[in-house]
């Protein structure tokens, strides 16, 4: 899942980035609103962190505008200030939740869960194609009844082919969502990756979970292998 994260406060912004990745989020993060502002509308995301206090444009401006353009990126207000006329403005204005400062990183991660859930019409917390499970919140992955332990890039990977069983996502997209680089023909570093994650999850080499699309790039088979 990639976020844009909108901090001016330096340290606090390093350790939202730092936190959030850790999590298996991709973050891009700036500490200025125009920017933001440019990020947000050239760009894709799937959820905004947005402080509301921010050199140039402020987020509520942010927010308005985003919304007046029809943009529907789940958003999530952050502030210093507890006042509820503040609060109630960023909602009004289309904020989906709102957090005052300080809080815990897991707090946010948990609410970032729910939105992002809410926003895909998702109910559950876990991800199941075959006999592999994906549990989003507490990020435990399973095959069969065996826990398989996974790196943190290797779950962003997982979870992100997972999400859309029989789609093909091109190596660019798989670069630009799980590790926020742009593709670059001469690396191997997606295919590196699928094959760890075919050697810790697949029980049969000849039907494995990940295919390969010859040219394009990778799928999560379409059919249940386990029936």
């Amino acid at each position: 899942m990639k976020l844009l994260v909108v901090e001016d406060d330096k340290k606090l912004g390093s350790l939202l980035r730092k936190g959030l990745e850790a999590q298996g989020f991709v973050v891009d993060f700036c500490d200025n609103g125009d920017k933001a502002y440019t990020l947000a509308t050239t760009r894709s995301y799937d959820a905004l962190v947005l402080d509301i206090m921010l050199p140039g444009r402020d987020g509520l401006s942010i927010l308005r505008n985003l919304r007046e353009q029809h943009a529907t990126v789940p958003v999530i207000l952050l502030t210093a200030r507890s006042g509820l006329t503040e609060r109630l403005d960023g909602l009004n204005l289309g904020a989906d939740d709102y957090l005052t400062k300080p809080f815990f990183i897991e707090e946010l991660v948990a609410r970032l869960h729910a939105l992002l859930r809410r926003s895909s019409g998702q109910q559950l917390t876990t991800l199941q194609h075959g006999d592999v499970t994906v549990n989003l919140l507490t990020r435990e992955v399973r095959r069969g009844d065996e826990a398989v332990e996974l790196t943190a890039r290797e779950f962003a990977l997982l979870t992100y082919l997972m999400r859309v069983p029989g789609r093909t996502f091109t190596r660019t997209q798989i670069c630009e969502h799980v590790w926020n680089y742009h593709f670059d023909p001469g690396t191997n570093l997606v295919d590196v990756y699928v094959q760890r994650l075919r050697k810790k999850l697949s029980s049969d080499p000849d039907h494995p979970l990940i295919e390969t699309v010859r040219s394009v790039g990778y799928r999560i088979c379409a059919e249940d292998q386990s029936k």
